[in-house]
């Protein structure tokens, strides 16, 4: 499933090793997109907009090679999609972290995620499960918040690669349905030109779907 980088040989050796020393190795960009088609869609198909907008997103991750890269014990592994680490409310006000499987058919992804949801829902605590894939998108929102900027707690002596992507409120405007979307990924393993690539997928999904 996951393919070995021969760091010796690749592109990006000056580059990873460059940033891979940094204490914070993150950056991150926020940008907004339009998800005015999307939710249409979920609501002649009676979806959830979340899983609607999720899947887009796992499978715009899935396009951008760079945005599946991790980093285990020093190597570099190349993995052909990303699971989704979600936080999920519950009726208490808290949260917990879930597991969502990417499938690529969005009926059998919308089945498990919402499966997965309510098991999260109905239990406690912040660990409901193990995490030992390394290729996991965490992802959380702020459904009533359209924030322009985002940054993330951190514990720096977890060795942590993964990239990390925060959904906001969406507004109405003239034309579109704006939501803002903040990404945070490892400079190790990523650039600015991949968080672009991604940005443009993800919105030719929505626009897709």
């Amino acid at each position: 499933m996951k393919q070995q980088i021969d760091l010796e040989n690749w592109n990006r050796k000056a580059h990873f090793h460059f940033f891979k020393t940094f204490e914070e190795p993150f950056f991150g960009v926020t940008a907004v997109v339009d998800i005015q088609n999307a939710l249409r869609f979920a609501k002649e198909q009676n979806q959830s907009l979340f899983c609607t907008y999720l899947y887009c997103c796992l499978k715009a991750i899935s396009e951008v090679s760079a945005l599946n890269l991790r980093i285990e014990d020093s190597e570099v592994y190349q993995y052909p999609y990303s699971h989704a680490s979600a936080t999920i409310l519950r009726p208490d006000g808290t949260f917990g972290f879930s597991y969502i499987p990417f499938y690529s058919d969005f009926l059998t992804f919308t089945v498990a995620a919402k499966q997965e949801i309510v098991r999260v829902q109905n239990t406690s605590g912040l660990f409901t499960r193990t995490f030992d894939e390394a290729n996991l998108i965490h992802i959380s929102t702020f459904p009533n918040l359209h924030f322009l900027a985002l940054s993330h707690a951190r514990k720096f002596s977890i060795s942590d690669s993964c990239p990390k992507i925060t959904f906001g409120k969406f507004e109405k405007t003239d034309n579109k349905i704006a939501m803002p979307v903040a990404v945070h990924v490892h400079h190790a393993l990523a650039d600015g030109r991949d968080v672009e690539h991604f940005f443009v997928a993800f919105q030719k999904n929505l626009n897709e779907l």
